[in-house]
């Protein structure tokens, strides 16, 4: 319960936020799933590649379609 407790005293000072946020039919969840997607790619191809690939890639998830998984060693 003291863990329930510091989450409800932590929603406190954004209360009006977060009533917003519950009030209205509007969502960041497709936002946030890109940007996740985004952050994933990055770090998978870490140090592997340059922005061009980078973003070929990126755009292959925006249009739906996930790229091969692995990275194939030159």
């Amino acid at each position: 319960m003291a863990g329930l407790a510091g989450f409800a005293a932590g929603l406190l000072p954004d209360l009006d936020a977060v009533v917003y946020g519950m009030s209205t039919d509007w969502s960041s969840g497709p936002v946030e799933g890109r940007v996740n997607d985004l952050k994933a790619l990055k770090r998978s191809m870490f140090g592997r590649a340059k922005s061009p690939l980078l973003r070929k890639r990126l755009l292959l998830i925006a249009a739906g379609r996930r790229p091969r998984t692995g990275l194939k060693s030159p």
